[in-house]
């Protein structure tokens, strides 16, 4: 995809860049010209993988694991953070340093390993989206993902003709799904004492919560995100001194907190709706298909239409930034290029595969992203490891406080991996 090959700003937004970092431009205006990779990038926290593992969440279990949904957008911020400041200080993304810094045979494990994720992410992009429009049109599912593949073909195309333009089109997906899930609120009328206390109560009631929670944690931690951040910062501005880098990294980190801050608020919304709607009388609801008929008799046909809508926004959205960060990845990792074309059939071949075969589609959302899940520590480990190391980093090393925080996280997910593993095993 030649046209993401560079992931930099435009040499007019490059130039009011620089004049907000020499102080000659304040305010509003001058912020938003650093507005857009934690936007771009939020959107995967807001997939139809989210869709799946909130509807089940939500219906089994009411608000007993909005705690887990919590718990993974904060850590989704701080590692967005370090993506985000490994490529603003070294002007290298994720992919490309693994690549220089690691052996060539870990280099290719990871990179394996990161199309793996790739394809996974996918599979929850392509599958939602087409959920979405065979729901909205009566059609076949794999007429869905056929759609939904040359809609984010599309929109590709177009998007790539303008780094900006990139960024509007996202971020007016993402203001969709956004709106739609105020409107949901409105509809389920919650109890705001009882989510209150489902967001701070760590509670994992039995086995089939623990893989719902590993698969929110896949669904709202995404590896690709972390890949994909490094590159939209490592070249948007060109940083003259370390002062200029402190002062970008403030932007980036003020964005990261209120665009990864709306896509939790999204999450638990959709947890909410899900448990108003299902929780009392029909906890048996797993199927985003089954999830969208049933709301219209619980909630009515807005709410129903209203879910359909964020479901396709999400599912477009979702895909077209999973196309940039599949890009940016194996670039990377291999310093090839390669046509749009074929880096979408690469990740879309295993979704058509899961749907020719006949599988429960939402199931396969929910088992994809325990696979994003089971992948995650790599990519976390690896910015922890990049982000504490001074030769790299110099004064923007993280300190003892920061790696600690960010290693636990880490060990945390890698631990309630091993926890799923261990009772697969044993089942």
């Amino acid at each position: 995809m030649d046209q993401f090959a560079e992931l930099g700003a435009p040499s007019s937004t490059q130039a009011a860049i620089q004049r907000v970092l020499v102080g000659e431009q304040r305010g509003v205006r001058a912020a938003l010209l650093f507005a857009g990779p934690a936007l771009v990038a939020s959107i995967a926290y807001m997939d139809p993988g989210n869709f799946a593992t909130n509807i089940q969440a939500g219906a089994a279990y009411g608000y007993q694991l909005l705690w887990v949904v919590v718990a993974a957008n904060l850590v989704a911020m701080l590692f967005q953070a370090l993506s985000a400041r490994l490529g603003i200080v070294t002007g290298r993304n994720l992919a490309e340093t693994c690549r220089d810094h690691f052996p060539s045979a870990i280099s290719v494990a990871l990179w394996l390993l990161s199309e793996l994720a790739a394809m996974a992410t996918d599979l929850a992009e392509f599958v939602g989206g087409a959920i979405g429009f065979s729901l909205l049109s009566n059609i076949p599912l794999m007429a869905g993902m056929v759609i939904t593949g040359l809609l984010t073909y599309g929109l590709l195309v177009a998007g790539g003709r303008g780094f900006r333009r990139m960024e509007m089109i996202i971020g007016a997906l993402v203001l969709t799904i956004a709106l739609c899930y105020i409107s949901e609120l409105i509809f389920a009328a919650p109890s705001w004492v009882a989510v209150a206390r489902g967001c701070v109560t760590p509670s994992l009631p039995d086995a089939n919560a623990l893989t719902i929670a590993v698969g929110i944690i896949g669904a709202t931690v995404m590896p690709h995100a972390l890949y994909l951040h490094s590159g939209l910062t490592q070249a948007r501005a060109r940083p003259r001194h370390d002062e200029d880098r402190a002062k970008l990294l403030t932007f980036s980190n003020r964005e990261v907190i209120i665009a990864l801050t709306m896509a939790g608020l999204v999450n638990i919304a959709m947890v909410i709706m899900a448990s108003r709607a299902f929780h009392a009388g029909h906890a048996d609801v797993a199927d985003i298909g089954t999830a969208y008929h049933t709301l219209s008799p619980l909630l009515g046909a807005a709410s129903a239409s209203i879910f359909l809508v964020s479901l396709l926004a999400s599912g477009v959205s979702s895909s077209i930034v999973g196309t940039m960060a599949g890009q940016l990845i194996m670039q990377g990792f291999i310093r090839r290029r390669v046509p749009l074309w074929v880096r979408r059939g690469v990740t879309m071949i295993p979704a058509f595969v899961v749907v020719a075969l006949g599988a429960n589609p939402t199931r396969a959302l929910v088992l994809s992203q325990v696979v994003l899940s089971f992948a995650l520590p790599v990519p976390m480990f690896a910015l922890v490891y990049f982000t504490a190391k001074p030769s790299l980093m110099g004064r923007f090393t993280i300190g003892p406080l920061l790696r600690g925080l960010a290693f636990a996280a880490a060990l945390f997910i890698l631990a309630l991996n091993i926890m799923l593993l261990v009772q697969t095993l044993a089942v």
